[in-house]
């Protein structure tokens, strides 16, 4: 096969312990999945079910990185989650068996451009703007099932220049892992390199430039970025 230019590098994410990278297929995201956060953005938790949304796989920043303040925003948010890695795809699968098709967990943020995101819903408009901009998506270390387990309780924290913003625990999660994957695959085929970013609790709030962001889900290795200006 030859292309008319090089094709661009295989997005991936870091393997805690070694050197093995997981090449990231598609990313997908949760919304509303804590009921504090879901208050917070002055919604009903029991409304609704799963709110899904993308971004692109070459949104993924690793972590250490040092990521340039958007275009197009005067609010980046941060949004803390624990990020579930698929190894084996499938479409409408069973919850009971939705475990098994999961490689590994990571510790990630869901990066917000909030003022795009509140201009898209007052106008019934797509999300694409708000979320899935250049390295909206810092992805720690992949710790494989094996070793982690599948995490269903146990902290989730972020924290901006030493400063605790975010800390809840994964137990409060509206729909757990199992639930979410039943329900993505009854809307896309999930296959092998798909991440999922499971919702984010409350505290979410503004970055600037210079700040310092870490934070991590027990048993995970934690996940460290800057703002810096473009």
């Amino acid at each position: 096969m030859r292309y008319v230019f090089e094709p661009p590098p295989q997005p991936s994410v870091a393997v805690a312990g070694g050197i093995d990278r997981f090449p990231v297929r598609r990313i997908f995201c949760v919304g509303r999945n804590y009921a504090d956060h879901v208050r917070e953005m002055g919604n009903d938790p029991k409304s609704e079910p799963p709110i899904f949304f993308t971004k692109p796989a070459d949104a993924v920043a690793e972590s250490g990185a040092a990521i340039p303040y958007p275009l197009n925003t005067a609010e980046l948010h941060h949004e803390v989650e624990l990020v579930a890695a698929i190894g084996l795809g499938g479409i409408a699968i069973e919850p009971d068996a939705a475990l098994q098709h999961v490689w590994g967990y990571a510790v990630g943020v869901d990066l917000t451009r909030r003022d795009r995101q509140a201009d898209a819903k007052k106008a019934g408009a797509p999300w694409d703007v708000a979320k899935g901009f250049d390295q909206s998506a810092p992805v720690g270390a992949l710790t494989p099932q094996a070793r982690s387990g599948h995490p269903s309780g146990g902290p989730i924290w972020l924290s901006v220049n030493g400063q605790l913003r975010q800390q809840a625990d994964l137990a409060a999660m509206i729909w757990s892992v199992s639930e979410i994957i039943a329900a993505l695959s009854r809307s896309w085929a999930l296959a092998a390199g798909d991440l999922i970013f499971t919702g984010t609790p409350a505290g979410v709030g503004p970055l600037r430039i210079g700040d310092v962001v870490e934070c991590g889900v027990a048993g995970l290795p934690t996940l460290s970025f800057s703002v810096i200006a473009r």
